[in-house]
């Protein structure tokens, strides 16, 4: 089995970056989910309500510049951005204990809410991951941190799973319906990774933690932002279980290290 593809999400919920290689640390794939963008409140703003959010592409500035993120929409001028390092906030995810975050600033929140038509939106960056300690209740330890992933900082699915939930679907359903971190070729059946223990790929080393449980995101095109009962509707014949529908893994980090497309998957 081989590493597929590797996807960042710099900012959550924005459109996936596909890289060819990136460094995992304990708190995930470096420049993954780091941002997010929250309402009046503070609380999440994700594509389950905004899903305009897809339109919006982050990335690193090609010409440096002490800039570390560009973000672009269509109809609008990029804007270039360095990480703040001074001012604090608190915010909140999924009605989870608030975290304590930099907020990245008025000309940053001016140019979200012109791009995405919501005059009450800011973003915000984790300046430090390692405060937030995963649920144990959902099979994580005290060294699995996150910045703003929903869950796990890195989940997995494999091209096998994915081809057997389209041929299950009445629409084409791809990998970035479930914007994995990591997509895996080559294994021998559909949904291996469930039985999956622990994973290496080049140096690094991933212990398999849980399946996902899908939510209603996936039901988004990525590219045409339409809204379906897809892929759910066929999770829930094909894969549902504890009232929930179920599709990838979510991986915590044993062993950091860099990964690129095409390196040997090894599992156990």
């Amino acid at each position: 089995m081989r590493l597929a593809g590797i996807n960042l999400h710099p900012v959550k919920s924005t459109a996936i970056r596909p890289v060819q290689e990136a460094y995992v640390g304990r708190a995930g794939l470096v420049g993954d989910r780091e941002w997010m963008v929250v309402d009046g409140d503070g609380r999440l703003v994700s594509a389950r309500e905004l899903r305009e959010l897809f339109t919006i592409v982050a990335d690193t500035p090609a010409t440096g510049g002490g800039a570390d993120l560009r973000l672009s929409a269509p109809g609008h001028e990029p804007i270039e951005l360095a990480i703040p390092t001074e001012g604090v906030r608190d915010v909140e995810m999924f009605n989870r204990p608030r975290m304590r975050v930099r907020p990245a600033g008025p000309e940053a929140d001016a140019w979200l809410r012109r791009a995405l038509g919501r005059d009450d939106l800011s973003l915000v960056w984790c300046h430090d991951p390692f405060r937030r300690v995963l649920d144990a209740e959902d099979g994580f330890t005290a060294s699995d941190h996150a910045a703003f992933h929903d869950d796990s900082a890195v989940s997995l699915i494999t091209d096998a799973s994915v081809a057997a939930i389209d041929s299950w679907s009445e629409v084409t359903i791809t990998a970035q319906r479930f914007r994995p971190s990591l997509l895996v070729e080559g294994a021998e059946e559909a949904f291996a990774e469930d039985g999956w223990k622990e994973i290496g790929i080049g140096p690094v080393r991933f212990r398999v933690v849980s399946a996902v449980p899908r939510c209603v995101m996936t039901t988004i095109d990525p590219v045409t932002l339409e809204k379906s009962k897809e892929p759910l509707r066929t999770l829930a014949v094909h894969r549902r279980w504890g009232g929930k529908t179920w599709a990838a893994v979510h991986l915590g980090v044993v062993h950091p290290g860099e990964i690129a497309v095409g390196d040997e998957v090894i599992v156990s």
